[in-house]
């Protein structure tokens, strides 16, 4: 059944795609008026309607019948920024070059995207009804919709081997990396209603950053923490400690710390002296276990995530993300260490995880907690083994600001006497408002 579900998707969505690339504005006038007056075209003696559907039959006929002659040669060049950002507008040019000996007039620019239907298995996955009560219908629909907004844009006329450039936007709806295939030069007949195409193959890719809210000045828990091996050992270079000054060489003092130019320069021996390392260091937990209808919570929890990755001020502390995939991840950044773009480019591809013992995640956060000044935890619900993970910390001395993504309207999580008073929930079309709470 599923199957079959599967391919009625398949075609459906292909004869959409179809024609809403293929007819123009006037175009869908005219199918629709097939459409009405066909109808009433089956009464010739009753009604003139047959008249007029032999009019916009001929029309739509000869509009398609011309549309295999369109014939020409061109190439083109896609200028692609390296990064956009889910729900904020994308700008970018499209460079197109006539390679044939004939002006090319009236054309059309329309960039392809990669094909985002889901496979079999995504699609049964996605359309299974939700054991919170959900029922499979039109309004639970997914919105499988990468971008919004990519329309055919006009493009000047191009003489003999010439060249001209057209903006296209779009708008991206999800984050990932965004596929393309090829751009599309089309040219509408001349009635205006049909479109023919010349594709040409142009494959490129765009890196979407999550979506981010704004987050108020917020006094995360903990505080400086010594760092056994400084930074150098954070960024797991080796270990090393903070350097302070030169002094001269002390009974005992490890040959290793020499400093040799000195030694020569002053004619006695000379060595390093070093301090230990003291800062904050926090760690960003984000629980990936979600189950395919929990998409929406999921990619709000990576939104959620990627503002605490960009608020935060790294300049003077760490900031260590730690989540599970295929297997358990830890990525740090701070101080010289990474920069938040490449946390955001990672929060981009994240997915859930198909592990699916929380074991796996309460286990890595216990590994880094002895180094952590304190933790943001970022969960998909609130049971047990998430209560536990916290009773854990805190047992240990490691202060955590809770945070847990739910649905708008969905039934309140029972909260005991010794749930974390940092504690807050944010819901569903409300993260923003919720954030500027805390």
């Amino acid at each position: 059944m599923n199957r079959f579900v599967y391919r009625i998707y398949r075609r459906v969505s292909s004869v959409h795609h179809w024609t809403r690339r293929r007819l123009t504005p006037g175009g869908w006038i005219v199918l629709v008026g097939l459409i009405l007056t066909g109808g009433m075209a089956t009464d010739t003696e009753q009604s003139l309607g047959y008249q007029m559907f032999a009019l916009l039959m001929c029309l739509t006929v000869a509009a398609i019948a011309v549309a295999p002659f369109f014939r020409a040669r061109f190439s083109a060049e896609r200028a692609l920024p390296k990064f956009g950002s889910a729900g904020q507008l994308l700008r970018y040019t499209v460079s197109i070059r006539n390679r044939s000996a004939k002006v090319q007039s009236g054309l059309q620019v329309i960039d392809d995207l990669a094909d985002p239907r889901p496979t079999l298995a995504e699609f049964v996955a996605l359309t299974r009804p939700a054991k919170r009560g959900k029922t499979l219908r039109l309004s639970n629909a997914p919105d499988l919709r990468r971008v919004r907004g990519i329309k055919p844009q006009p493009l000047a006329p191009l003489s003999a081997r010439g060249e001209a450039s057209v903006e296209i936007e779009l708008l991206p709806l999800k984050r990932g990396v965004l596929h393309f295939e090829s751009v599309t030069l089309a040219r509408p007949d001349l009635f205006m209603l049909f479109r023919a195409f010349q594709t040409v193959k142009l494959p490129g890719s765009i890196t979407i950053l999550p979506k981010r809210y704004s987050l108020p000045r917020i006094a995360l828990p903990g505080s400086q923490q010594y760092q056994h091996g400084g930074v150098a050992l954070a960024a797991a270079i080796g270990e090393s400690e903070e350097f302070v000054s030169l002094r001269d060489y002390r009974p005992g003092d490890p040959l290793r710390r020499i400093h040799w130019r000195s030694w020569a320069k002053a004619g006695r021996p000379v060595v390093k002296e070093f301090q230990d390392e003291f800062f904050v260091r926090h760690a960003l937990i984000l629980d990936t276990f979600a189950e395919p209808h929990d998409g929406v919570l999921f990619e709000e929890a990576v939104s959620v995530a990627a503002s605490f990755a960009c608020t935060i001020d790294t300049q003077e502390s760490l900031l260590d993300l730690l989540f599970v995939g295929p297997e358990a991840f830890s990525f740090t950044i701070g101080r010289g260490v990474a920069h938040a773009d490449q946390i955001l480019e990672i929060l981009a591809s994240v997915a859930p995880s198909p592990v699916k013992s929380f074991a796996a995640l309460e286990q890595l956060v216990i590994e880094h907690a002895s180094s952590v000044s304190g933790c943001i935890c970022i969960f998909l619900t609130w049971d047990e083994a998430r209560r536990e993970l916290v009773r854990k910390l805190m047992a240990m001395g490691v202060p955590s600001l809770v945070l847990i993504i739910r649905e708008a309207g969905a039934p309140a999580f029972e909260q005991t006497a010794d749930d974390t008073e940092s504690l807050h929930i944010l819901e569903v079309g409300k993260i923003e408002a919720g954030l500027a709470r805390l």
